[in-house]
């Protein structure tokens, strides 16, 4: 017949805490290497339009963006309450755009320059003589892929 020892004491036992700062450390790795930063600070306000017919595209590093909009609350005191443009992170007037093209293209390899895209992000209620000039400096330095950057949805509905 087995016997049974009973417990001398009900204390339970230390946890071993020797691996936690190795499990710490692999989870700052691991969101250190899975976070990409933002890219880029917008300056402007930037209510995309809607549009029910929209495509991704591939590539974003073959994408160069110009942002078009009222400047943000924090910035009106300096740059007023006319729609401007964002090149990057700095407002910038229509004039920049071909320096800014260029600029981008001399970072970009040789072979990539004919698949160069421009993407609008201009707000709704950016007026289109502004962005008319912004294409029309595009055509001056021959960059004629230009995609326009909207939200998806149904634009009927959204401008009711």
């Amino acid at each position: 017949m087995a016997k049974f020892a009973k417990k001398k004491s009900g204390d339970l036992p230390a946890v071993n805490t020797a691996s936690l700062p190795d499990i710490v450390f692999m989870l700052l790795f691991f969101f250190m290497v899975a976070t990409t930063m933002r890219e880029t600070t917008l300056k402007i306000n930037n209510n995309l339009p809607t549009a029910n017919q929209i495509e991704k595209l591939d590539k974003k590093d073959l994408i160069m963006y110009v942002y078009a909009g009222k400047p943000s609350p924090r910035y009106q005191s300096t740059y007023g309450t006319e729609a401007k443009i964002q090149l990057n992170d700095k407002l910038a007037d229509v004039n920049d755009i071909p320096g800014f093209i260029y600029e981008e293209r001399a970072t970009k390899r040789e072979e990539l320059l004919p698949l160069l895209t421009t993407a609008l992000k201009v707000d709704g209620d950016t007026n289109m003589g502004l962005v008319s000039d912004i294409k029309q400096h595009l055509r001056d330095v021959d960059a004629l892929k230009i995609n326009y950057v909207t939200k998806n949805g149904n634009a009927v509905e959204a401008n009711n």
